[in-house]
């Protein structure tokens, strides 16, 4: 056998079953499935030769440069649980017979440019890949794959027929490598504008990830609640216009005459007494003394006969029609309860 003739097993037992890129990238313990000996693998990966190894226990069938693809699917090679022969791969693979990539996933920058965002780098020009696994796991950073542990691995989601992490997640794990100002922000504007996620979702991540303590974090955090907060009175006021809710009274405070300050509301039907509030709690305050601050202003105004309506942004987002019912029939149901009190009604 010399470098430039092709490994016998392994065209002795074709791999044409597996996707392009699984027939250009495989692991040691793949190929000796395939008959291929460590030997053999050793010779075509001496220098000059067919293949090249481009992380421990990952080799590239061909000695030219790796595509982005055959780099992201290498890293993910290396950091994955082998999948013990006949268990099928992970749910939503392309492919059968593709690698499992059990308990690994892409996170950080990648995994945001897999999700779409376009303040993310281009793969090619991204040096480390970050690969999320569980912390028990006995592995180290090395060549392209920069591996991050974590103590609760979240589910994938499937993008490209690579385990991603969900974008919140992403997030905290590129932010935790971002000094750039400018960067974080977009990355998070991006990932609320864009439609990705809600502002909750990325804060209680970063908050997890203890950065809020840097201060172009929470400079960037502070942009996106406002930025969050503002798409959500869109949709809020797309719910009523589209749905044909009458109009209400938009944005104001009420107070009882001469009396003290009842809080303040996004919407307000002062005919039915009901009102609606967007749930915008962000999750590095202290949750359980936000909700009871939210319990009170409730039950005070619930006693005063105002009915109060919560929405999250998330519900807005995913199902409008549905919060729109339950507004609905709020105003339906104020014929059938006792007046309300007076309450004086402020802009705010």
């Amino acid at each position: 056998m010399n470098h430039n003739t092709p490994v016998p097993p392994l065209s002795s037992r074709p791999v044409r079953h597996l996707s392009q890129v699984h027939r250009r990238v495989m692991t040691t313990a793949r190929l000796r499935t395939h008959g291929v000996s460590p030997a053999d693998v050793n010779e075509q990966c001496r220098p000059g030769g067919a293949w090249q190894q481009i992380l421990p226990g990952v080799i590239l069938l061909h000695p030219g440069p790796p595509t982005s693809e055959e780099r992201l699917h290498a890293v993910l090679m290396y950091a994955a649980k082998e999948r013990p022969t006949g268990v099928p791969a992970q749910p939503g693979a392309e492919d059968p017979h593709a690698p499992a990539y059990t308990e690994a996933m892409l996170t950080g920058l990648a995994a945001l440019t897999l999700h779409g965002f376009t303040s993310s780098p281009p793969l090619m020009s991204i040096d480390k890949f970050d690969v999320l696994v569980p912390r028990l796991r006995r592995l180290r950073s090395t060549g392209t794959a920069r591996i991050l542990r974590t103590a609760s691995l979240p589910a994938p989601q499937q993008v490209t027929g690579v385990p991603v992490a969900p974008v919140p997640r992403a997030l905290a794990d590129a932010v935790s490598e971002l000094t750039d100002a400018g960067a974080v922000r977009r990355l998070l504007t991006e990932a609320v504008r864009g439609g990705h996620c809600e502002p909750a979702a990325v804060v209680r991540e970063l908050n997890a990830a203890k950065l809020l303590s840097r201060p172009h974090v929470v400079d960037a955090v502070d942009s996106l609640l406002a930025e969050g907060r503002s798409i959500a009175e869109d949709r809020l006021y797309r719910m009523v216009r589209e749905h044909g809710l009458p109009d209400p009274v938009w944005n104001v405070d009420l107070r009882l005459p001469g009396g003290p300050h009842l809080g303040g509301l996004d919407a307000y039907w002062p005919e039915q007494a009901v009102a609606v509030e967007l749930d915008t709690r962000a999750p590095r305050q202290d949750e359980d003394a936000m909700w009871s601050e939210y319990a009170r202003k409730r039950e005070h105004l619930e006693r005063l006969g105002i009915t109060v309506v919560y929405i999250t942004p998330k519900k807005l987002r995913e199902s409008m029609e549905q919060q729109a019912a339950v507004v609905r029939t709020a105003l339906m149901a104020s014929g059938d309860r006792d007046p309300a009190a007076y309450v004086v009604v402020l802009p705010r």
